[in-house]
C-alpha cells in the first residue's frame, strides 16, 4: 500500500472516530461509560488500520504459509537427482543451506551469480568488507552489489563449496540462487511443473 493510500485511510478512521465521539456526546453518556466506550472504539479503529497498513504483508505470508502446506518449493530427492514443484507464482523456490544457516531461495536462470541480502551474508558469516563493489542488472533495474564468497552452499544432497556470492541491500529479504550454481550441476531442467536438478 503507497503511503497516499495509507494516509487516506488514516483521516478515514479519524473521520469515524469524530463521528462516534460526537454521538456519544450527543447521548450523554456518563464519563466513566463514556471513556470506556472511546477506549474500545479507540482499539477497533487501531486495529483496522494495522489491518489495512500491514494487508500486503498479511496476504504474503498467508501464500508462503499455505505454500509450503502443498510442498511448494520442497526439495524432493529422486534417485541422485532433486527435484523441486513450481510455486503458484510460477517460481520455483527451495530451502537451502548457506555456511550452514538455512535460506529460502528464488531459484532464477537469470541471474548470472547467486545473490543474497546483506542480512542473510551477516548470519552466513560472510565478509564482504574487502569485496569489490559492482553495478548489476536486476529485474528492478541497475543496482549496486559487494562481492563475496560462500564456503559452503547445500541444496539437498547437492553441495558447492567456495561459490561467488552478490550482496546488497537491495535485494530486501531476497536471495537468488543463480546460475553460478546451476551451471556447476552435470544438467538441470523443467519437466511440467518440476524443476530436476542432476548433480
Amino acid at each position: 500500500m503507497s503511503d497516499g493510500d495509507q494516509a487516506i485511510h488514516f483521516i478515514y478512521l479519524i473521520g469515524v472516530m469524530v463521528l462516534v465521539a460526537s454521538a456519544l456526546a450527543v447521548r450523554r453518556i456518563p464519563m466513566a461509560a463514556g471513556l470506556k466506550m472511546a477506549a474500545m472504539w479507540l482499539l477497533i479503529f487501531a486495529a483496522l488500520f494495522a489491518v489495512f497498513a500491514l494487508k500486503d504483508d498479511f496476504a504474503a505470508l498467508g501464500d508462503r504459509i499455505v505454500a509450503e502446506g502443498r510442498g511448494d518449493g520442497a526439495v524432493v530427492q529422486a534417485g541422485e537427482n532433486l527435484r523441486i514443484r513450481q510455486a503458484e507464482d510460477g517460481h520455483f523456490w527451495a530451502d537451502a543451506e548457506i555456511n550452514g544457516e538455512q535460506v529460502r531461495f528464488l531459484i532464477d536462470s537469470g541471474a548470472t551469480t547467486t545473490s543474497i541480502s546483506t542480512e542473510t551474508a551477516r548470519r552466513a558469516g560472510i565478509d564482504i568488507r574487502g569485496g569489490l563493489s559492482a553495478m548489476v542488472q536486476t529485474a528492478n533495474g541497475m543496482v549496486t552489489v559487494r562481492r563475496g564468497r560462500a564456503d559452503r552452499i547445500s541444496l539437498g544432497s547437492i553441495e558447492r563449496r567456495d561459490m561467488a556470492v552478490h550482496v546488497s541491500d537491495a535485494f530486501g529479504e531476497m536471495n537468488v540462487l543463480g546460475m553460478n550454481f546451476l551451471s556447476s550441476l552435470s544438467g538441470w531442467g523443467v519437466e511440467g511443473r518440476w524443476l530436476i536438478l542432476r548433480p
